[in-house]
């Protein structure tokens, strides 16, 4: 069973690990106990195990943003990003939700392209010969807010 929820302290090291079996370089555990400190980290457990995350703030120009989508690989093509995408958009506090992903990733692109997302634009740069595609999905106005 499948169960989409907000990360708690507890999740951290589960969190951590997971990212560790997938992210090559500089470790990311301080990004990652900031965002889980804020409450912008939701988790996916599968069978009470922390088997993917989503990281979300409003670092982008004040708009919210996914920094971060991360499923397991033995549990890729089951939902899970699905999921947390749309457990980053309920949490959304402003019209539009962006993220981003290299040129070459091509399953996150579609995931983007299927859940509504278009692209916005594009950062050279970032990583050598492979640009960072922007994407855009405008959501509901949320009130209260202009």
């Amino acid at each position: 069973m499948t169960i989409i929820e907000r990360a708690s302290n507890g999740d951290f090291e589960h969190i951590c690990a997971l990212d560790e079996t997938v992210h090559t370089g500089a470790p990311r555990r301080r990004f990652i106990g900031e965002a889980c400190a804020q409450g912008r980290i939701a988790v996916a457990r599968v069978d009470d195990t922390v088997r993917g995350f989503v990281i979300f703030d409003e670092s982008f120009f004040d708009q919210f943003f996914v920094r971060l989508l991360l499923v397991h690989p033995d549990f890729r093509r089951r939902g899970l990003a699905t999921a947390l995408m749309r457990a980053a958009e309920l949490d959304c506090q402003t019209g539009k939700l962006f993220t981003s992903t290299n040129q070459s990733n091509l399953p996150m692109q579609r995931l983007c392209e299927r859940l509504g997302f278009v692209k916005s634009g594009y950062v050279e740069n970032l990583d050598e010969g492979d640009p960072e595609l922007i994407y855009v999905k405008m959501l509901a106005p949320v009130p209260g807010i202009p």
